[in-house]
């Protein structure tokens, strides 16, 4: 079965936050943050299985803008110049069903590598 498509889609630009409302009364908001260091882009997934690029220093990026891609997808552009995913609407459900479980394995992914979602710095025990 397909992704639902959202009915609404607001920006927060002050919160920086993507608000998703869909049909069933399900409603979601997305951190910036947490659509950036998840973008589908081959920069950040990688181009091939075992290949992504964890992204550090984003928790104070915002989202500029929204552009459609045809009928399937949204293009975000991202306040740090990053503007190459496409999240289908199946991958931004995604996103929302499994947030917690997604949150978690990227900030374990943080801590294993020593590294932060504050600026470039490294952690430090």
């Amino acid at each position: 079965m397909a992704a639902p498509l959202p009915k609404d889609i607001k920006l927060h630009a002050k919160s920086r936050t993507l608000e998703l409302e869909y049909s069933d009364q399900q409603h979601f908001e997305l951190t910036a943050e947490y659509l950036r260091v998840h973008s589908p882009s081959a920069e950040v997934r990688g181009h091939g299985i075992g290949n992504g690029v964890l992204q550090t220093g984003k928790q104070l990026v915002g989202i500029k803008g929204l552009e459609p891609a045809g009928n399937y997808a949204l293009k975000i552009i991202f306040d740090d110049g990053h503007d190459s995913g496409l999240y289908t609407w199946e991958y931004l459900y995604d996103l929302c069903q499994h947030h917690d479980t997604y949150w978690n394995r990227y900030l374990e992914a943080l801590q294993e590598a020593g590294a932060t979602r504050h600026g470039n710095m490294i952690a430090r025990g």
